[in-house]
């Protein structure tokens, strides 16, 4: 300020408002001298002018909302005349930046301030980082001025050199605001005042880049709208100038539509359904949207394979020699395939192929673990039935029109996934894969699982209505397949629908087959390998199935294969292995490491779990099949531990109960047992089942617990190759559980001998292969006494005690 100071010396200047205006030095602005405001300041300013030399001077002030700026501009009254419309008027020139001070008194009728010039010179020469700027600002104000047609006003901006000038010249563009005008007069560093306006000048081209291409893009549109219009003009000229020369009769497009209706083998009510919407579409115009839609769905229902049905395989023998020869195992699904071909072929020959307006489906539900073979028996069953296959996938749907369809309302509309697999089956009696049926979810959309109800129902399908196509769809010889890992999670009301066939995984022994004659020949051609280069002999399979992976499906055996045969493939390539190759068993541990899954019956006695008191096995079923189960039991110390019972192991509420019942039978029969109870009464007891991570329920394992506890206290161990499962009571009963058959194909994968079930489940040991069964000895027993004669070892010297067999065998007490 002290610099300006001694540069300009204060000036005493007439205000000259202007509302929503602004004037910039170097600006040469016409005022209107009407305005009394306007009028007041330029004859106060020739009253002084009078007095001094020079022209007239005043001080041109924007004024915003009745608030003058703090910054004003110097100008000179060049002329006073007439405007062009004849009005009074007054030319007027800026000349510089004025800060505006103290208002003083002055001639006239107008408003009279003291202010002080600004400084606004630059030392030369300018710095680069200005000259850079100042050929910026002249490049995008040439670019923005050629493109409104004024190539002089470029010129005369390529002419200025002063930066203040430069900036200052800005102040003519109109698409700048009163406020980016206004920030542009009170910046009075003229650097700073010529990059505002530069970035003011890029954001206006930026914005009229973009206008430019959504004006181009909708003129685009348009032309294309207008050119199609013509061009389908000419067409229907064309047509109806053919018409004219074959000697056909004028029709539209909806002519042809009814043609292929009437043409087409449609069932009546469809057909009738078909020939509403052409007359809805006769009746519209080609502008309204309505008939697109109505033109898609008439498409869709041409498509769909009304009166398309293949003639099913009746060659019973050949229908099962296809299915034993695509999957090995899997009985039960064969001989319910094999029954359904049999009753269909009996009701073809007595001509009651139709009854009640319903046809002979079939929905079953294959429900077992993963990598047991369901989703591939589906197109098995279709090649056995001489059927077209096709596959739906549910996982993960949660949108009930992706069953049903949606309303032909909305925009983009779609027939339903039931709709669309016949449709592409190009067969009303397909079967039709409903893969991952358990996943299904259900939000705010709707619940698919309850959509499905009316598609998997034998009694109602036969008139199954899909929101798109909105007319009786009949679903009754289609024969729907559903595959799903865990039971419980299907709706019951859905379940109570299908014919239940469960696939609870395969013996070692089918592993080998599927392995042999399945999966290795598979893997092989994936590998580039011929059948005679490599061979793997039955020894290897069996002991990859067994030792190497441990699961109900073959998925890990497949993939262990196929590393086994990269690894050959690779050695092979390096040049360390001579083709033809055979595996052994001996020689797997050096193509892919060790065994993953050894038996606990293999392992070292001082390394087995089972090999101090207080550790039991038990059976259990997760969702991928039969699992082993341990479970172990520790008292705490009396002087340090409370009296109760704990539980670890991610347990469910049954689970718990099942130890507490466990442990209140070891009480109230310790001294039957010959147990010592006393230290059940003192010392806490804790009960863990390892595998923490893994949440675990249900009753199966009380018999389990009760055993664990048992050789705690008797300090006899529990039989390594003994593993149990069932229900336990209070009074010692041992009660029936599910999964029988899965938790004896995992105690025979575990290497399990010996294996104790309840006496009531005694009738589910028919669905076990026969060749577990002799490989396993059975005993199915009602009493807790029983278990733990059979489950514990003899005690050894300085061991408790051993439980009389006659008080162990001894009838519970009533």
């Amino acid at each position: 300020m002290a610099a300006e100071s001694a540069a300009f010396t204060p000036l005493t200047l007439p205000v000259l408002p202007l509302d929503d205006e602004v004037v910039l030095p170097g600006m040469v602005v016409p005022l209107d001298l009407s305005d009394a405001e306007v009028r007041a300041a330029v004859e106060a300013a020739q009253a002084a002018a009078r007095s001094e030399p020079g022209k007239p001077r005043v001080l041109l002030v924007p004024r915003i909302d009745g608030n003058h700026a703090a910054t004003g501009v110097l100008g000179t009254v060049e002329q006073v005349g007439r405007l062009a419309d004849g009005d009074p008027g007054a030319l007027i020139r800026g000349r510089g930046r004025v800060r505006i001070g103290a208002g003083t008194t002055g001639p006239g009728a107008a408003l009279w301030v003291e202010g002080t010039r600004v400084d606004e010179t630059l030392p030369e020469p300018l710095p680069g980082q200005v000259s850079e700027l100042v050929t910026e600002y002249k490049a995008l104000a040439t670019a923005w001025l050629r493109k409104r047609g004024a190539w002089q006003v470029v010129d005369r901006v390529q002419a200025i050199d002063d930066v203040s000038a430069l900036a200052d010249n800005s102040g003519y563009s109109p698409f700048l605001t009163t406020e980016q005008k206004v920030e542009l007069l009170e910046t009075t560093d003229p650097v700073a005042r010529l990059k505002l306006a530069t970035q003011q000048l890029r954001d206006h081209l930026a914005e009229q880049d973009v206008a430019e291409t959504i004006a181009k893009d909708v003129q685009e549109g348009v032309d294309k709208q207008q050119r199609e219009f013509l061009l389908r003009r000419q067409l229907e000229a064309v047509r109806k100038e053919l018409r004219e020369i074959n000697g056909e009769q004028e029709g539209e497009e909806s002519d042809d539509y009814r043609a292929r209706v009437e043409a087409a083998d449609l069932p009546e009510k469809v057909r009738e359904a078909a020939l509403k919407e052409v007359d809805k579409l006769e009746r519209s115009s080609d502008q309204s949207p309505e008939g697109s839609w109505i033109r898609t769905w008439l498409d869709t229902v041409l498509e769909m394979p009304w009166s398309e049905r293949t003639e099913d395989a009746y060659d019973i023998q050949g229908a099962q020699g296809v299915l034993d020869a695509e999957h090995a195992g899997l009985q039960d699904v064969k001989e319910r395939i094999t029954e359904y071909l049999a009753v269909r072929k009996r009701r073809g020959d007595r001509g009651l192929g139709v009854v009640g307006g319903r046809r002979g489906g079939a929905v079953l539900a294959l429900v077992g673990p993963p990598g047991v073979g369901k989703t591939s028996l589906g197109e098995s069953v279709a090649h056995a039935m001489g059927r077209k296959f096709v596959r739906v996938a549910l996982g993960g749907v949660r949108d009930e029109a992706e069953i049903r369809g949606h309303r032909r309302t909305y925009v983009g509309a779609l027939p339903g996934r039931i709709v669309r697999a016949i449709k592409e089956a190009g067969s009303m009696n397909p079967v039709v894969l409903l893969d991952e049926i358990d996943k299904v979810g259900s939000d705010f959309r709707g619940d698919p699982a309850a959509a499905l109800l009316e598609v998997l129902d034998p009694a109602q399908n036969h008139t199954f209505r899909d929101h798109y196509l909105e007319v009786e769809l009949d679903l009754s010889d289609v024969v729907f397949l559903a595959t799903a890992n865990v039971l419980e999670a299907i709706p019951e009301a859905l379940l109570d629908r299908m014919e239940l066939v469960r696939l609870d995984g395969y013996t070692e022994d089918e592993k080998v087959v599927i392995a042999r004659d399945h999966l290795l020949p598979r893997q092989l051609e994936r590998a580039g390998l011929d059948a005679g280069e490599v061979t793997v002999d039955e020894g290897a399979l069996r002991k990859l199935a067994g030792e190497y992976t441990r699961e109900a499906g073959v998925r890990t055996l497949e993939r262990s294969i196929a590393r086994l045969l990269r690894k050959v493939a690779a050695q092979h390539e390096l040049g360390e292995r001579e083709l033809p190759f055979t595996v052994t068993d001996a020689g797997l541990r050096a193509l892919i490491g060790r065994p993953h899954h050894v038996p606990e019956s293999a392992q070292d006695p001082a390394e087995r779990r089972t090999s101090v008191p207080g550790v039991a096995t038990g059976l259990a079923v997760t969702g991928a099949g039969g699992d082993v189960l341990y479970v172990e039991a520790s008292l705490a110390d009396p002087e340090t531990g409370a009296a109760g019972l704990t539980l670890t192991g991610q347990l469910g509420d049954v689970m718990k109960e099942s130890a507490q019942i466990a442990l209140s039978f070891l009480r109230s029969h310790g001294a039957e047992l010959e147990l010592p109870v006393g230290d059940l009464k003192d010392r806490g007891a804790h009960i863990h089942f390892p595998a923490g991570a893994v949440p675990k329920d249900g009753p199966s394992a009380g018999v389990t617990m009760t055993t664990a506890l048992a050789s705690l206290l008797s300090g006899r161990l529990v039989r390594t190759d003994v593993a149990m499962t069932g229900e336990v009571s209070l009074t010692g009963r041992v009660l029936p559980i599910g999964g029988v058959k899965q938790k004896l194909l995992a105690a025979h994968r575990a290497g399990i001998t010996t294996v104790i079930i309840p006496k009531r489940n005694e009738p589910d040991l028919d669905d076990v292969p026969a060749e577990v069964l002799d490989r396993l000895d059975v005993h199915a027993v009602n009493d807790v006494r029983q278990v733990l004669e059979l489950a514990l070892a003899p005690a050894t010297n300085g061991a408790e005690p051993e439980v009389p067999v006659a008080a162990m065998g001894a009838p519970p007490r009533r």
